[in-house]
């Protein structure tokens, strides 16, 4: 068994999918906004595992997601090769991190806003 698709609930998918595909450059998967439906995938593994950004429109999402954002936990992480190199790439685009690169004894993470409601958890394995 494998993980084939996994979620995040953002305040708008539509706005979630230009983010995710043209500012952190993941693939198109699914896009039809007509149905509040937005599927991307990485652009290192299209195949691997899918990330559906899905409406916050469920008052129970929505306090999920809040509560999250509110008490700075990131609500998903997105492992990279080398954190140092995402973030500086994603400050030039523009990209607010709430913590730059911080190495520890599990590797490197910082944590950057998606602008759709999320913190996101950048992670980089010792």
């Amino acid at each position: 068994m494998k993980i084939g698709m996994t979620g995040i609930i953002v305040n708008d998918p539509t706005q979630a999918f230009k983010f995710y595909t043209q500012v952190l450059g993941f693939n198109e998967h699914t896009f039809m906004p007509e149905y509040n439906l937005a599927v991307v995938t990485a652009d290192e593994d299209p195949k691997g595992t899918s990330l559906l950004l899905s409406p916050n429109d469920n008052p129970v999402g929505k306090a999920f997601q809040d509560g999250l954002y509110q008490q700075n936990i990131p609500a998903i992480v997105f492992a990279t090769k080398d954190v140092q190199a995402e973030y500086e790439r994603l400050i030039n685009l523009g990209v607010t991190f709430i913590s730059q690169p911080t190495k520890t004894e599990w590797g490197t993470s910082a944590i950057f806003d998606d602008t759709c409601g999320n913190y996101i958890q950048l992670h980089q394995m010792p």
